[in-house]
């Protein structure tokens, strides 16, 4: 997705969820591990990874929606729209997203209700742990308001383009992934890592190929210069 689209602030707040829940979630896998050895060896737990998996289950994939978004991950079923001329393929990419703009800001309207019942009822976990409610919900619900506010601008930019008869960029920005784009995306620092070394060979041979024909003209100006 071209930054353009998107306000760099948003996306460096997605960039940063998305770095952060991954980090957690390999300290989770190490506490993880952690407890089964503490479990098996000693008998003893630490009380409470399970239910901290539960919640970060919730908060990742909370937080994951927006970059899916922003990076077109998200499963479409596109056996039929591409094969569709450019005007109705445009009007059915533009009401998918209007679609989930929809049901993201639905969602976000729903978490509301459930945080703040927990709120007024000061809901905790019947756990070990006795969690407040409220806090791996707040959580996840910014995970779903951050995911509504990107659907919901995206939405309107691709209604604008609609409007505007800007069909192919409709398509080309908010339709799914081609077959050529998922192999760039997958592989994109592998294939731009490999470019990266045929520049490094190319200027190597370049360079060498320049001095040795420095070496040779300046070997013709001093047999030139000889009596």
């Amino acid at each position: 997705m071209p930054d353009n689209v998107i306000p760099r602030g948003i996306r460096r707040v997605v960039d940063w969820l998305v770095l952060a829940t991954g980090w957690w979630l390999v300290i989770l896998s190490v506490l993880t591990c952690v407890e089964m050895v503490l479990r098996k060896v000693f008998s003893f737990s630490l009380q409470g990874i399970d239910e901290v998996g539960g919640y970060t289950l919730a908060v990742a994939a909370a937080c994951g929606f927006s970059y899916t978004l922003l990076t077109r991950g998200h499963t479409r079923i596109d056996f039929l729209v591409n094969r569709l001329p450019a005007l109705p393929r445009a009007a059915l990419n533009t009401l998918a997203m209007l679609t989930l703009a929809g049901m993201a800001t639905f969602a976000v309207l729903r978490g509301w209700t459930v945080l703040a019942e927990s709120i007024e009822f000061q809901s905790h976990s019947t756990t070990p742990l006795q969690t407040p409610m409220w806090l791996p919900q707040s959580l996840w619900l910014a995970g779903w308001a951050l995911f509504s506010l990107c659907a919901l601008w995206m939405a309107g930019h691709a209604a604008a383009l609609f409007v505007a008869g800007a069909h192919d960029a409709v398509n080309r920005l908010y339709g799914p992934q081609t077959l050529d784009e998922e192999i760039e995306a997958e592989a994109g620092e592998v294939l731009a890592q490999a470019r990266a070394e045929v520049e490094v060979e190319a200027r190597a041979e370049a360079d060498a190929r320049g001095g040795a024909g420095g070496a040779t003209d300046e070997q013709a100006l001093l047999r030139g210069a000889r009596p």
